[in-house]
């Protein structure tokens, strides 16, 4: 009876982190291709990053209010000295980060987009050794050269490389190492009781929308404000096709980060980190077959080069994480962290909010 018991719980598990497995697919796969298909209609990706950072706030606020109904205990609020001074720079890269990488799908494909934001984990290595939440190891070193040279050769003689666009992405990747290294540095302040997703992404959204304003004012602006898609529409139903299309953007955006939150607190960081690897693949797969996105055979060897730097990435954080006794613990966080959304996260959550956003690199 207690073995029957075992193999179900075996398989109810294995059960479960495929189901939030293929969630995590359908939201991130999908909303890389709904990027790269409504910019092909319309031709103001800062604008439509704009009101899904407004969704995602909206979708937070919501969330936040009902665990606090249910729960009956206050959300964290940032004054606003710590709100300017400590979750502004984190705002401010990770809504460069979106902006660029949205914008770059206005040059170039899918995979091309793919492969050059996987490096992602490159720049992210880099700002922690500068930052020292990484020590410099001859086995990251391998990881550097491995992404590097895939990149190179994912993008040398490819048929459908464009410059401007491949620019933008691999400035989104740079400014991604920033972000993630920030955004983890944000989270170890226990003091600011940011520990959930979700509280993170409900204090980001508002400063992220202020930095990347200036930006769409520059280069959109003028030419928004003249579009009859939006500001000068004469179809009504054209205005609410748009409208209708830049809220689902927003719902995927959301779901993606929830998704993301749910396969780490109910599996591992490292599943995260796994399922990315073999994401990437299926995205490069799905862009070949439907968007006829050529890749040669040079490109498809630098993308198996790039994975297997990322591979002995996430390998060397798994046996770091073997060779402590288990993942690296937060510095300060408390031994009853608030990680309920909507549904209860499992304590294990604690020990591994360090390693999901160092994971996020991929994504």
């Amino acid at each position: 009876m207690g073995r029957w018991a075992l193999d179900v719980a075996f398989v109810w598990k294995a059960v479960l982190t495929l189901g939030l497995v293929l969630l995590y697919y359908c939201f991130s796969i999908g909303i890389t291709f709904y990027n790269k298909w409504l910019t092909k209609s319309f031709h103001f990706p800062l604008f439509m990053t704009m009101l899904h950072l407004a969704v995602i706030f909206l979708f937070s606020a919501l969330s936040r209010a009902l665990v606090q109904c249910s729960s009956h205990r206050a959300r964290v609020v940032l004054s606003w000295t710590d709100y300017l001074r400590r979750v502004a720079p984190t705002a401010l890269a990770t809504a460069l980060d979106v902006g660029l990488s949205n914008w770059s799908f206005l040059y170039i494909t899918v995979s091309l987009y793919t492969m050059t934001k996987s490096s992602a984990v490159l720049f992210i290595l880099i700002f922690s050794l500068i930052f020292k939440l990484e020590e410099l190891r001859a086995a990251l070193v391998l990881v550097v050269l491995l992404i590097a040279g895939g990149l190179f050769m994912f993008t040398y003689k490819s048929t459908q490389f464009n410059i401007e666009g491949f620019a933008l992405v691999l400035a989104a990747s740079f400014i991604g190492g920033i972000r993630w290294t920030l955004t983890q540095m944000l989270l170890q302040k226990s003091e600011l009781g940011l520990q959930n997703p979700i509280d993170t992404m409900f204090h980001l959204q508002p400063l992220m929308f202020l930095g990347l304003f200036p930006l769409f004012a520059v280069f959109e602006g003028l030419h928004l404000s003249t579009s009859e898609k939006i500001f000068r529409f004469q179809d009504t139903g054209v205005l609410l096709w748009v409208l209708g299309s830049l809220f689902l953007g927003g719902i995927l955006a959301f779901g993606l980060g929830f998704s993301e939150f749910l396969l780490v607190s109910r599996t591992s960081s490292l599943t995260l980190s796994i399922a990315g690897i073999f994401k990437e693949v299926c995205t490069l797969l799905l862009a070949a077959h439907l968007l006829g996105d050529q890749i040669s055979l040079l490109n498809w060897l630098g993308f198996a080069l790039c994975l297997s730097g990322i591979s002995l990435h996430v390998a060397l954080k798994a046996l770091h994480s073997r060779g402590d006794g288990g993942p690296k613990p937060l510095k300060g966080v408390g031994s009853n962290p608030d990680l309920e959304l909507l549904l209860r996260s499992s304590q294990q959550e604690e020990d591994e909010n360090e390693d999901y956003f160092m994971a996020q690199g991929q994504q």
